[in-house]
């Protein structure tokens, strides 16, 4: 057909609203923190506070810690006794997108550490592209899939492989656990909502 008369595929516009009922659809339970771009690739991270981690970095005074190349020094053997504890517990990482590819390609490398998903147009779910070459990817590397339709009603359309294998806490780990670690400080501070709390929509 003549691409003019092919109609663009658009995803609902409030995309925060439709993360947060996208987690929900998946069965995380936590704060949808507002998107960040790690990587290079803009994320919906949900996430808890570690009580007991958090406490003893408050009473310690180590605050979160966002430059990558400090991080990665805190794997180092002669150093890993003295970094400070992980203090944010991460469900999940979802990406929101028009398209599959642009959704795969953010929320692969998160995959890697645990549960992974992107929320993608009903309309692209339908055509044999995504049939094709998305859902043999999914599987690979354990992606969920969420579909909204034009009304930005939610359902799970490809759930996550849990038999895949992760990584372990390397440094990379280490540094998203403190990007996240400073969003969800900086949402308690706020009083936007608690993030020890579990986020449910209906």
């Amino acid at each position: 057909m003549p691409s003019q008369v092919v109609p663009p595929v658009e995803l609902p516009e409030n995309v925060d609203a439709l993360a947060a009922d996208a987690a929900a659809s998946l069965g995380w339970h936590g704060a949808v923190l507002p998107p960040v771009t790690m990587f290079g690739r803009r994320v919906y991270v949900v996430a808890k506070l570690r009580p007991e981690a958090h406490a003893e970095r408050i009473a310690l005074g180590h605050e979160p810690v966002t430059d990558r190349a400090q991080v990665s020094t805190w794997t180092w053997p002669e150093l890993a006794d003295t970094a400070p504890p992980p203090a944010a517990d991460i469900v999940g990482v979802l990406a929101v997108a028009r398209h599959w590819r642009t959704g795969l390609a953010a929320t692969v490398p998160f995959s890697r550490y645990g549960e992974a998903a992107m929320v993608l147009p009903q309309s692209m779910t339908l055509t044999h592209d995504y049939v094709d070459n998305c859902l043999p990817r999914t599987r690979t590397y354990g992606v969920a899939v969420v579909s909204a339709d034009d009304e930005a009603h939610v359902s799970l359309d490809v759930e996550s492989h849990s038999d895949r294998v992760l990584l372990g806490r390397d440094a990379v780990w280490r540094w998203v656990n403190e990007v996240v670690y400073e969003q969800l400080i900086t949402m308690e501070d706020s009083g936007t909502a608690s993030p020890e709390e579990s986020t449910q929509h209906a």
